[in-house]
């Protein structure tokens, strides 16, 4: 980010605040402003990903029509499929079973 700041007065949950200082009393940030402002850039690079996610997503259907309910699915399982475990188990046994998601097909 740039060296300009700009002062900005805000009212935020407590446990936020909270947090925000505990970052700073444990060294991970320089200031409670500093920790804010990583926050903020974060948040603004999230939201220009998924914008442009959304577009490419747009330009796709546009061209081949829109992605079916059945080939997410079916993209989501080949994901899974060729997954690997980078930490903890790779022992699909050790593994405790994760609960279902409501409204999962």
């Amino acid at each position: 980010m740039t060296g300009n700041k700009e002062r900005l007065t805000v009212t935020v949950d407590p446990e936020l605040l909270r947090a925000g200082q505990r970052a700073v009393a444990a060294g991970a940030a320089s200031s409670l402003s500093a920790w804010v402002n990583l926050a903020l850039a974060e948040r603004v690079a999230r939201e220009e990903r998924l914008r442009a996610m959304g577009e490419a997503i747009a330009r796709y259907e546009a061209e081949f029509g829109e992605l079916t309910g059945a080939e997410l699915a079916a993209q989501q399982r080949a994901d899974r499929a060729s997954s690997r475990v980078v930490r903890g188990s790779t022992s699909a046994t050790a593994r405790a079973p994760r609960a279902r998601r409501r409204g999962a097909a």
